[in-house]
């Protein structure tokens, strides 16, 4: 009995381990913005997913003379 229940939450784990692995995705461009805020230029949108998004989302914006670029993710 004792084998049974060991094989069925044995069973359960590994069932849930393989849905558990979802991929966190987002579409992420770079624009560029002048000091009113305005938009002045967008990067071509591409598709992010996991540690790549992590890492973009964690940029902070770069100013240089007053314009400011940065990532924008959807």
């Amino acid at each position: 009995m004792k084998r049974i229940l060991l094989y069925a939450a044995g069973f359960v784990f590994i069932a849930l381990s393989f849905t558990a692995c979802q991929k966190n995705c987002k579409v992420c461009s770079q624009n560029t913005y002048d000091s009113g805020g305005n938009l002045l230029t967008t990067g071509s949108d591409t598709e992010y997913c996991d540690a790549s998004l992590l890492g973009i989302e964690a940029t902070q914006p770069v100013t240089v003379l007053g314009v400011t670029t940065k990532w924008v993710c959807q």
